[in-house]
């Protein structure tokens, strides 16, 4: 089991591990998404680029920056990640809507 801290809600959920972090979010009823991002998200099939969040720390326990991230994401810090294709693997500490 791996835990995650939403810095801003402050929050921490108990996950398994290799789960995904946009749905363990939607579960606890964490709001990811910008007002923007509710009425376009694409459900977490990865391909808005909607559900961005910051990880403040952990991030050496998520997998690693899909290809579709490192495209979605190339003007972002390195810190940046899309929740849909984040999976948990460990601690992490995460900002919702940076």
């Amino acid at each position: 089991m791996s835990a995650v801290k939403f810095i801003k809600e402050n929050k921490e959920i108990i996950v398994a591990q290799g789960a995904n972090l946009r749905e363990k979010a939607v579960q606890n009823q964490i709001d990811i998404y910008t007002f923007k991002g509710k009425l376009m998200n694409c459900g977490g099939y990865g391909q808005c680029g909607m559900c961005v969040v910051e990880i403040a720390e952990g991030m050496e326990n998520l997998s690693p920056r899909t290809d579709f991230e490192n495209r979605k994401l190339a003007k972002k810090p390195a810190n940046y990640r899309l929740a849909c294709q984040t999976l948990v693997n460990g601690i992490a500490c995460v900002n919702t809507k940076p």
